[in-house]
């Protein structure tokens, strides 16, 4: 598989029933910045905060489940929990260090899509 281009960032799209409360969410709670919408409503948007991008695309009907749609690696596990538990976030999976040296847990935005943060120890 040598002959492969190199991939770059992945950027996980994920749906949600209700755009601007994403965004709020997205941008108020997790510092992320709009760089792109689409459709006046927006229908999709592309948000970033450092080397971290989604995109979020309207689905007026969509349903969360139990499956995480994104990972976000982070520096500071603790600290991102502690700030997203003072502004009212549903934790799903609360914080933990596992037997492979990761500390994390799951939370859930405004939809209720799960949102799976991890921070490497070894780092």
């Amino acid at each position: 598989m040598s002959d492969l281009p190199r991939f770059g960032r992945a950027a996980p799209t994920i749906a949600v029933a209700d755009i601007d409360a994403a965004l709020s969410f997205y941008t108020g709670v997790l510092g992320f910045h709009v760089t792109f919408t689409n459709g006046e409503p927006p229908h999709f948007a592309i948000v970033e905060r450092d080397d971290a991008e989604l995109h979020l695309t309207l689905a007026p009907e969509h349903r969360s489940d139990d499956v995480n749609v994104a990972h976000i690696l982070v520096e500071d596990a603790r600290a991102l929990h502690d700030h997203v538990v003072a502004h009212g976030v549903a934790i799903v999976e609360d914080l933990r260090d596992s037997d492979y040296d990761m500390r994390g847990f799951v939370m859930a935005d405004p939809d209720g899509n799960r949102i799976d943060v991890g921070e490497d120890l070894n780092a």
